[in-house]
């Protein structure tokens, strides 16, 4: 673990051109018609491929991808469209100009400094429902940090299904160094990492680095620099095989069963949901194709 802060080169190691992110991202655009007032589509970037391979770009450079409530209402917007998006297997969630991000906004803290409880309470509640969307997105969620991934930004880290950072990444929880606490996030941390391991991060404030994320349980994978778009590509060419609905029904399941009781409703409620599923137009078609020896629909 270390104190010492991410340096200029580091937070800028993998940055690529608008040409390149065009190339590798090229696809139409699946914001919904009527987005929130406070969203911004300027501020997030989507783009999706014919293959359901979707990336969620948060795009403000400038600020090193820095939350404000127009960015969070933008994220927001982006997460409960995919809700609603069929075929789409992985969706990959980064920050523009080799940052993941910075966490909150100075001038927004400052103007919130000046908030009565109650507006605080409604502006929290925004970047609580933005967390909770992303984590209810059906398909496989995975964080892709480069540089730095600091309080909300690791709580974004948090509520994916998978993370991967690149050598060199930094992450924090300093909320306590500013005498508030990470309330919002914490959920998704504590799931992540485990109480114990939250209380450890989140009263000690300090900075660590990649490894020490892997080994807390924060992100899954440390990846060398230059590494990001190999393991994109291993990644969905994994998942190709995989039948879109079945995976988030699988996600659902996870959702639904973890910390339960395993008791005769349990029971009962699981054999529905494989019943179901053996009957699904996915199941059939995914049987069969077994059976037959060949690829099933949905891989070919």
């Amino acid at each position: 673990m270390t104190d010492q802060k991410p340096t200029e080169e580091e937070l800028n190691a993998l940055d690529i051109t608008d040409a390149e992110a065009a190339e590798m991202n090229a696809i139409a655009h699946p914001f919904v018609a009527d987005p929130a007032p406070d969203a911004n589509d300027d501020l997030v970037q989507i783009d999706a491929t014919a293959d359901g391979v979707v990336f969620v770009t948060i795009n403000r450079p400038q600020k090193k991808n820095a939350f404000d409530a127009a960015t969070i209402a933008a994220l927001y917007e982006a997460f409960e469209t995919l809700h609603g998006a069929d075929k789409v297997r992985v969706v990959f969630i980064r920050g523009a100009g080799g940052t993941f991000s910075a966490g909150a906004d100075l001038n927004w803290m400052r103007d919130a400094a000046d908030w009565s409880e109650s507006d605080n309470r409604d502006d929290a509640m925004a970047l609580a429902k933005m967390l909770k969307a992303l984590h209810d997105v059906p398909a496989l969620t995975v964080a892709l940090v480069e540089g730095a991934a600091m309080g909300g930004g690791a709580g974004i880290v948090a509520a994916c299904d998978m993370a991967v950072a690149v050598e060199g990444a930094r992450f924090a929880f300093s909320e306590v160094k500013l005498g508030l606490i990470p309330a919002t996030i914490a959920p998704y941390v504590i799931e992540a990492v485990g109480a114990r391991r939250a209380r450890q991060l989140f009263l000690t404030a300090n900075i660590f680095d990649a490894d020490y994320a892997a080994h807390a349980g924060l992100i899954d994978m440390v990846l060398p620099e230059g590494s990001v778009d190999e393991f994109i590509s291993m990644l969905t060419d994994s998942l190709s095989a995989n039948a879109p609905g079945a995976m988030g029904d699988a996600k659902r399941l996870v959702n639904d069963v973890a910390g339960e009781e395993i008791d005769h409703r349990l029971l009962e409620e699981t054999a529905k949901r494989i019943a179901r599923a053996r009957v699904s137009v996915e199941g059939q078609e995914g049987v069969r194709a077994f059976l037959d020896k060949r690829a099933p629909s949905w891989a070919q």
